[in-house]
């Protein structure tokens, strides 16, 4: 289908929320009969197994599944049946094909799609025997699904002349090149014929597949429950939309396979294949290759995806098992005891695809072979039986299908990276390794990885090229933005300590188009990350899956099976230090051209745009002209010439090269002085850079640390952190990550979008070319200022911390005070001083530029008391051990007295605490959190909860697990925690139980077995896609989500990550509510929200955009006597807040009076507004 033609059953949506995001976590799983043997027997136990996974799926408060189906061998009885009583010409023993379409039900464009089906057969000179209506019950669907019912039909076709015996495989070509074909052609046409889907088209196997439940398909289908319907081979798949946008053409299976999991990768994988269609290659096809473009059907989810790509691979001439071994490989790159073959195998074909990277087990089949594999992680569960008569049945669970114990003559499951296949044509199961040893000695995949990959090796010497004077490097370092800050907080732990600088209290400067010191364009780009439904993993525990291999050069054909010229640079750092620079440009063969990323600065803002033409004609001239990498370098920067900005030099010239078909035939090398972040180096690959050479950095690493080994520590810091940044979305291999822009732009127009970042969401738009080119030469001018002004320092932004000539802060000292004063008073003048500094700051975030509408008020007594206000309030999640005893003790009788809520955090409790006090207070949290780390997490500490809140993710640090330094884990809170006092404590970033969302809405289930009182609530943090995620949750009975902003507080996360991660929460709550209305689940859950909450207005705006509680955390901790020293990860809080320290904690003086005067305070400003807006209540 076209891309802008949404089918009527698709909801209508956003252009942020495009439906190729949609993700799948399912049942799937195969029944089939080694020796061939077609039977009824496989159909009814692959439908008993269908049905015994549907607590996998999910459905509608109307009965309305997400989709089953299954993928069986053409039952030739029926149709033999059929065909004698239609009187159509099908003998028995006569080969023939089957296609399956949902098709439009009106009259009119039922005849019209009927009739371009008929006429691209018969152009391809397929003879058309008949159709037939296939029997449903539409009293088995529930309304939505039956409202959407397409009409559903099946069409007969003649083998071909030779019958089909001759070449089977050329027959599945043909009707393969005529689906497409069909495909294009419908979609050619006005929606009128919608809806269309071709389920299948084959001469071996059939897809029945419907928008139900597994245990309703056999209902639906009367076909499937004949005693002709016999099949030796029978997937099974059962649907968890977890974005809710369930669909006909998106239940499984699909042509090949079903899939449980999520493609953590599909936004590199689409962007991969759509650069590979020019070069896309093969004899089987010829001229006719062109007519299978698009390869990915734009519209499909991930699993249709990785199914669009398989069957190419398959059609053009490799088996299910060769195609699967190259789309999801095992992990190889430190698999020292892996046979050398299967080595050669991966290595070869890691040149000409990356990994289809995620948790997924898939069930595949073409209609001879049938088996089952895992990703690379193992993170879905694939177990299988073996009976002595050759049965086998795979599937998510154990107990599918009802099996005789004394049959059972093997059982397992398999590990990461393995498969289990059934071979009817042989007659054999083959295991994991028989397997893929047979696929690997086809050829001499390892001969030709070794004659064509060039492993990067540093040259021995370096070139003579003068260092940079101290001058000249303090204006270079201007005028690519750099900041004091960044050499002290940033470099110098990067380049000494060998990590990532830790930090504290969140990020409270303003997003980055309301800047006041405009930041680099980096800061525009916020890292994207997993939550619940395609989880992020443990590059910890995951070490030997992940891979920083990446490969330089031009690539062959993907359909090729031969070397055909290959010749690429093999490099597993993308980091470059100048030695390997050195060596990339000299590389025999590489072919490397460097090209001058800089525009003339008096030329004016207008010449940025120019320069970015000229560097895109520039890139395509030196492909053209044979070059296989292209090197953009601002290392020509000076006086006269500005930089461009790398990322918008790579994603230009990346798009450029998409454009033109010329991608595939180059590597891409970013020389960026605008580099020295974890986070740049991600942006520049993520855009398409296959390496990056920081030289700026690595120059003021040179001068800034006087170790030797200075730049390799600060090398591993980065490629550490884009380890990081990878697990983060769940991907193990940065060649699936490179070129996926898996960002959001917060603060970036179209303009630059479309043409720089193209497919990056862009909820609020921004700043433009001309914007940027102003930023640009605005820091040129202070770089290198004219006439005899002294040599600029390099300035202090204040962007971490405080600086009253820097940048803004939601926390500044005068506000601060103003707070303490406020409380301190306890008296309407000083609060409103606190609002009044609040309200004079310039716009921060989306909610400052939002004003309410005019209406009549009412006298504020007729608005809901405070008192009631406050029950909606809630002390966000701060652990105890971030958090010092008596301050986690005080915000919990605080705000219990107020009958509002306060949340214990992911680090337990005291069990002192569960009893009264003598004055009646109750001081443990009414909110317990059960974090991934399961840190304190008891039985006892469960049954008290009144609410349990699973946390997935956190504001400073979405993706990433909490960490307390060894230094705060006293005797106290190692004991709560069941560890080792001095530890240091990091929670991995997954659940190691939650790799689905059915895994989720199981854990969900388990809490209320174990409190069966409590609430039990979820917390994401704000992202594009948080909506789809959200009403995910409310299918999995949550009673609660928690959506948490960008700026939320922390007492220690990676700076990197409290920068550049997560978004306003104002965007995420809009589109959380905005989806559950959408999809009839708002009644079901309760939306909540948290991220730097400071006064009513906050309150009211959120309650506005649908929440309806409210938690406030770093302000909760002012009120308390916070004095924001950002010294939380050090347990050196001046104030006794955040330090485990006793001369420390005995500083403090807050108490429960000052939680409830603040918060009562904020509960009357709420009434205030409403009074003012005409609102009774909230």
């Amino acid at each position: 289908m076209a891309d802008g033609h949404r089918p009527r059953w698709a909801h209508s949506r956003a252009r942020d929320l495009d439906p190729w995001r949609e993700h799948d976590a399912c049942g799937v799983g195969f029944v089939a009969r080694a020796s061939g043997e077609r039977s009824a027997d496989v159909t009814r136990l692959a439908l008993q197994a269908l049905a015994r996974v549907a607590h996998r799926g999910a459905a509608a408060t109307d009965r309305s599944g997400d989709g089953a189906g299954l993928l069986t061998q053409i039952p030739l009885s029926l149709f033999h049946r059929e065909a004698a009583s239609r009187g159509l010409a099908l003998e028995r023993g006569q080969p023939f094909a089957v296609g399956a379409f949902f098709l439009p039900r009106s009259d009119d464009a039922l005849c019209h799609a009927t009739r371009i089906i008929e006429d691209v057969l018969r152009g391809d000179g397929i003879t058309v025997l008949g159709w037939r209506d296939v029997p449903v019950d539409p009293d088995v669907l529930g309304a939505g699904a039956r409202a959407t019912l397409p009409a559903i039909r099946q069409v007969v076709l003649a083998a071909p002349a030779d019958g089909g015996r001759r070449d089977e495989a050329a027959w599945e070509r043909a009707l393969y090149l005529a689906r497409r074909t069909i495909e294009r052609r419908v979609a050619e046409v006005e929606p009128s014929l919608e809806p269309f889907f071709a389920c299948s088209l084959s001469c071996r196997t059939l897809v029945y597949k419907a928008l139900l439940t597994g245990t309703q398909l056999a209902g639906f289908y009367p076909d499937l429950v004949s005693p002709d319907f016999e099949t030796a081979i029978a997937i099974f798949h059962q649907r968890y939309s977890t974005n809710t946008t369930s669909s006909w053409p998106l239940a499984q299976p699909f042509r090949m396979l079903a899939h449980n999991g999520e493609i953590n990768t599909l936004w590199g994988n689409r962007n991969a294949m759509r650069a590979r269609e020019p070069a896309l290659t093969a004899p089987v096809w010829g001229e006719g290759v062109e007519r299978l473009k698009p390869v990915i059907w734009s519209e499909g989810s991930d699993s249709a995806s990785l199914d669009n790509a398989l069957e190419l691979l398959v059609r053009s001439g490799r088996d299910p098992v060769h195609a699967l071994m190259m789309l999801v490989p095992e992990a190889h790159e430190g698999a020292v005891e892996m046979d050398p073959a299967l080595r050669g195998f991966y290595e070869f074909h890691e040149c000409l695809v990356e990994p289809w990277d995620g948790p997924a087990a898939l069930a595949f089949s073409d209609g001879v072979l049938v088996g089952s594999a895992l990703d690379r992680n193992g993170l879905r569960p694939c177990r299988y039986k073996v009976t002595r008569d050759g049965l086998v049945v795979a599937g998510s669970e154990v107990g599918l299908v009802d099996l005789d114990p004394a049959e059972i003559v093997e059982s397992g499951r398999l590990g990461p990276g393995e498969l289990l296949v059934v071979d009817t044509r042989r007659k054999a199961i083959l295991h994991n390794d028989d397997a893929k040893r047979a696929v690997a000695r086809q050829r001499p995949y390892d001969r030709w990885a070794a004659r064509g990959i060039l492993p990067l090796r540093p040259t021995a010497r370096l070139p003579d090229t003068p260092s940079l004077d101290e001058a000249e490097r303090v204006a270079r370092q201007i005028a690519f933005g750099w900041s004091f800050e960044d050499l002290r907080y940033v470099l110098e732990p990067m380049s000494s300590a060998g990590q990532d600088a830790v930090w504290s209290m969140g990020d409270d400067t303003p997003i980055p188009p309301l800047a006041r010191v405009p930041p680099s364009l980096y800061v525009y780009l916020r890292q994207r990350f997993a939550q619940v439904t395609n989880p992020p993993i443990d590059p910890l525990r995951e070490t030997l899956v992940m891979s920083l291999r990446m490969h330089l050069g031009r690539r062959a054909s993907l359909l090729a099976d031969r070397p055909g010229g290959l010749r690429l640079v093999q490099n597993e750092h993308p980091v470059l230090l100048a030695e390997e620079m050195a060596a990339l440009r000299t590389v025999v063969g590489a072919q490397a051209v460097t090209l001058e990323a800089t525009w003339q600065a008096a030329s004016g803002p207008e010449a940025l745009r120019a320069a970015l033409d000229g560097l895109c004609r520039a890139a395509g001239r030196a492909v053209r002209q044979g070059a296989r990498i292209v090197i953009l370098s601002d290392v020509a920067a000076n006086r006269d010439r500005a930089p461009l900005p790398m990322p918008l030099a790579v994603g230009a010239v990346h798009q450029h090269l998409l454009q033109k078909g010329l991608r595939t035939r180059l590597g891409l090398v970013a020389e960026a002085g605008d580099a020295w972040d974890v986070h740049h180096f991600a942006a520049l690959i993520g855009y398409g850079a296959e390496a990056v050479h920081p030289w700026l950095a690595l120059d003021s690493v040179r001068h800034q640390v006087e170790e030797e080994d200075a730049p390799a520590r600060f090398r591993a810091a980065a490629e550490k952190g884009l380890l990081k940044i990878l697990s983060k979305m769940g991907i193990s291999t940065l060649s699936s990550y490179c070129g996926g822009q898996i960002f959001e732009a917060l603060g970036l127009g179209a303009e630059v979008v479309d043409r720089c970042f193209t497919g990056t969401v862009s909820t609020i738009g921004g700043i433009g070319f001309a914007e940027i080119a102003e930023d640009v030469l605005a820091r040129q001018r202070k770089a290198y200022p004219e006439g005899t002004t002294p040599e600029p320092a390099l300035p202090d932004h204040g962007r971490v911390r405080y600086r009253r000539d820097g940048e803004d802060h939601g926390w500044s000292p005068p506000l601060v005070r103003a707070m303490h004063e406020a409380v301190a008073a306890d008296t309407p003048p000083a609060y409103d001083a606190f609002r009044s500094r609040v309200a004079a700051r310039a716009p921060a975030s989306p909610r400052d530029l939002l004003a309410f509408r005019a209406a009549t008020a009412i006298p504020i007594e007729q608005v809901e008391p405070a008192e009631t206000i406050r029950r909606r309030f809630i002390s966000t999640a701060m652990s105890l051990g971030a958090l010092s005893p008596e301050a986690h003790r005080t915000l919990a009788i605080g705000m219990n007295r107020m009958g509002a809520r306060s949340n214990s955090g992911e680090g337990g409790e005291d069990p002192d605490t569960y009893l009264p006090l003598p004055n009646g207070d109750r001081a443990d949290n009414r909110i317990k959190q059960v974090a991934s780390g399961r840190f304190g997490v008891t039985t006892q500490y469960l049954v008290r909860a009144d609410e349990l809140e699973i946390k997935i993710a956190q504001g400073s640090k979405p993706g990433e697990g909490g960490q307390l330094p060894g230094h705060k884990v006293t005797a106290l809170i190692a004991r709560l925690r069941h560890s080792v006092a001095g530890v240091p404590l990091i929670s991995p970033p997954p659940h190691h139980d939650i790799y689905s969302i059915e895994d989720l809405a199981q854990l969900i289930h388990d809490l209320k077995q174990v409190n069966p009182r409590a609430r039990v609530g979820v917390k994401l943090v704000a992202e594009a896609g948080v909506g789809r995620v959200a009403a995910g949750v409310a299918k999995a009975y949550a009673d609660y989500v928690l959506v948490s902003g960008h700026n939320g507080g922390t007492g220690a996360s990676p700076l990197s990550s409290i920068k550049h991660a997560g978004s306003p929460w104002e965007l995420g709550l809009a589109e959380t509510q905005a989806l559950l209305i959408e999809n009839g689940l708002r009644h079901r859950i309760e939306v909540r929200v948290d991220g730097g909450f400071r006064t009513g207005r906050d309150v009211v705006i959120a309650a506005l955009l649908g929440a309806e509680t409210y938690g406030f955390g770093t302000a909760a901790l002012v009120a308390l006597g916070c004095d924001m020293a950002r010294q939380c990860h050090l347990n050196s809080c001046p104030t006794g807040i955040a330090t485990q320290r006793p001369e420390l904690r005995a500083k403090f003086r807050g108490t429960p009076e000052q939680v409830v005067a603040y918060f009562t305070w904020i509960a009357e400003d709420v009434r205030r507004i409403l009074a003012d807006l005409g609102c009774r209540s909230v």
